[in-house]
């Protein structure tokens, strides 16, 4: 490095496109190791996540659906714009340092922290407007005369009230932690939604013998 330093100094031209071009290979070897960590495959590496919430995530509409477009884990929970996903990045070595501890090892502990976790991601989603999510689902690109009468509806009034997607859509790519699905079907039921809202198998009333609040 002495030897460099004294090169460039009486080559300066030379020096400065040397220097250049090793910014340029840092700079091309961190983005290929942000990329190798940015798929699905790296993020089922670890057991607590494949034998996890990647099994429910397989029985989502965001795996398998009738278009044939797929969701992965980092459309989901990893930003595209580079600063934000550089910030999530870091954030997330916390994670690997509960994985080397062994925190969630088990499916017992995965479920008794189930409820922490899953409110943790959706504050972190509510905190930025469900940016992830609205990078396929934007309010200004659905067609209301291409959803069903109360959810058009549903989608305006959350619309004019500032409401983002995770406040109404909560367990979509993964299960509801039990108490919290527990709360949801009491308020639902006092709000008398009926089950067709959420359990799409089932037969759904005509839209005038319910007022569509969720």
């Amino acid at each position: 490095m002495r030897k460099l330093l004294q090169y460039t100094r009486t080559h300066p031209f030379l020096g400065g496109a040397i220097f250049f071009l090793i910014g340029v290979l840092f700079w091309g070897a961190f983005n290929t190791t942000l990329e190798l960590t940015n798929n699905e495959a790296f993020c089922i590496s670890c057991h607590e996540m494949r034998d996890n919430v990647y099994q429910e995530y397989q029985h989502s509409v965001h795996y398998k659906n009738r278009s044939g477009v797929r969701a992965t884990c980092p459309d989901c929970h990893v930003p595209r714009p580079w600063p934000y996903m550089f910030l999530r990045k870091i954030m997330a070595s916390n994670e690997l340092l509960h994985h080397f501890r062994g925190v969630i090892d088990t499916r017992e502990l995965f479920l008794a922290r189930r409820q922490a976790l899953a409110e943790h991601v959706w504050r972190t989603m509510a905190a930025t407007d469900s940016r992830e999510c609205r990078n396929c689902h934007h309010f200004a690109y659905m067609d209301p005369k291409d959803q069903r009468q109360s959810v058009a509806r549903e989608h305006s009034t959350a619309d004019a009230e500032g409401k983002t997607c995770i406040d109404c859509h909560k367990g979509i790519a993964h299960r509801l932690p039990e108490s919290v699905l527990d709360a949801e079907h009491k308020r639902f039921k006092e709000q008398k939604v009926p089950c067709s809202r959420c359990h799409e198998g089932m037969a759904r009333p005509p839209e005038e013998d319910w007022d569509g609040k969720f």
